[in-house]
């Protein structure tokens, strides 16, 4: 064989080879996915289920153990393309305190005394100043509160104007004749403003629980000023009686109600409320179709709401509202989980506001819902809404794009991601069930 064919042949060798590489490379690299705009506020055709009754994700596993699988891509559905918006941030997490008892929610009082407060899931409300918890708690009902697996003390939240009013919002289960119960109630603060009493309950809201799961357990007042509470379908598995999409039963569903009246001890139902005076349905229901709604929340700059919906066997999804929805959206359980049928199987998706993010159980079991980064730390975060997975550690960050939204893989961590905190300068924070508090920050 001639030179020439050896240097023709080893030309054509290196060309493969190179060509291999450069198409692993930007596989690898190609991880932002772009998913369609859904749920701009749109109201669907309701019709209330036939089968009403009285009265939330697998949000906390109590024996889950981080697991994790090789990365994949965000969202399966989605196809990939070029947007040119900025780069992602490359984020990790930073310890801010530790030694807390089963955290799952955080507020912080901006009332300028550096105080956090924490949520412990058996029933406490302890005080991190300084990255250390006070040895007094804030406020302690572990003698009313049922706890745990996905049972407990499950949110908090502080009122417009905190350190004027003296305080508090509390969601919870509890007993009741035998029964379980979730309980949304009124928590005042004592003369030092570092103890709360526990005698000054005042139950603003209470509803029977048929399971031990799926409690929702999630409080947020809106930019409106009113309190969002995110209610699930009850337990059990499947939503079996059909809950989430029945409009007389209070399960499943996102209220909206307003406690900051001048009645001590209730609520009223804001007028624009969108099912106010429809006969057979419930007025506090703001959207339903929900399956768990562990943790939602409000972008501090848009008023715009992310709901992380936790899914059955296959499923978790991010929900979306804008600012400008009149509410009655309907995000589909049990009809769908995240983008897919579920029963009846195949279904009809009219009317439904489907997710702008899902990811399946290769990724993770039980989503937990975060914020939006609206801090002035990370400029490379802003405009980011970040989110996780309970079992499997892993964070991602979605944001908007053109006219639809991309998503990413942000860390694979080895937390248990009960919840998120955000601060008064808007600050993001992981909270592991273990016991730690830790700070989003950008290397």
């Amino acid at each position: 064989m001639t030179s020439k064919k050896y240097r023709l042949i080893l030309f054509v060798f290196l060309a493969v080879a190179v060509f291999a590489v450069s198409g692993c490379t930007q596989a690898l690299a190609e991880e932002i996915i772009h998913l369609p705009l859904v749920g701009n506020g749109e109201t669907p055709t309701l019709t209330p289920s036939s089968t009403a009754t009285t009265a939330p994700p697998s949000t906390v596993p109590a024996t889950a153990t981080p697991t994790h699988t090789p990365l994949a891509v965000d969202t399966p559905t989605a196809t990939p393309t070029a947007t040119g918006v900025a780069a992602w941030p490359t984020i990790a997490l930073t310890t801010v305190a530790n030694g807390l008892a089963s955290p799952v929610d955080m507020a912080d009082p901006n009332d300028g005394s550096g105080r956090l407060f924490v949520v412990e899931q058996a029933g406490r409300v302890r005080i991190l100043r300084n990255g250390q918890p006070d040895a007094t708690p804030l406020l302690d009902i572990t003698d009313r509160v049922r706890c745990c697996g996905e049972r407990g003390l499950l949110g908090i939240a502080l009122p417009p104007g905190f350190s004027q009013k003296g305080y508090f919002y509390l969601n919870y289960t509890t007993d009741t004749a035998g029964r379980l119960q979730t309980r949304v109630s009124r928590f005042r603060l004592g003369a030092d403003t570092d103890i709360a009493d526990p005698n000054s309950e005042q139950i603003v809201l209470a509803y029977d629980q048929p399971y031990n799961n799926h409690n929702g357990g999630g409080l947020a007042f809106g930019p409106d000023g009113y309190l969002y509470i995110g209610v699930g379908d009850g337990g059990s598995g499947g939503d079996p009686q059909n809950r989430a999409q029945n409009l007389g039963d209070i399960l499943g569903k996102m209220l909206r109600i307003d406690v900051e009246t001048d009645s001590p001890t209730a609520y009223t139902v804001p007028p624009s409320n969108p099912f106010v005076g429809q006969p057979n349905v419930l007025s506090e229901i703001w959207a339903y179709g929900l399956r768990n709604p562990w943790r939602y929340s409000f972008d501090q700059q848009t008023g715009d709401l992310f709901i992380a919906d936790v899914g059955q066997n296959a499923w978790e999804e991010i929900d979306f509202q804008a600012a400008a929805s009149t509410g009655g959206e309907n995000y589909g359980w049990r009809i769908t989980e995240g983008n897919h049928c579920y029963n009846p199987n195949p279904c009809d998706k009219t009317g439904l506001v489907l997710p702008v993010a899902e990811y399946d159980h290769t990724l993770g079991q039980s989503v937990t819902g975060g914020f939006v980064y609206r801090g002035t730390a990370w400029p490379a975060l802003q405009g980011i809404y970040l989110y996780a997975d309970y079992v499997s550690g892993r964070i991602w960050g979605l944001r908007p794009a053109g006219s639809g939204w991309e998503n990413r893989l942000l860390l694979d961590s080895s937390h248990n991601i009960s919840s998120f905190g955000q601060d008064a300068a808007g600050e993001v924070y992981a909270i592991d069930h273990a016991g730690a508090i830790l700070r989003v920050v950008v290397e």
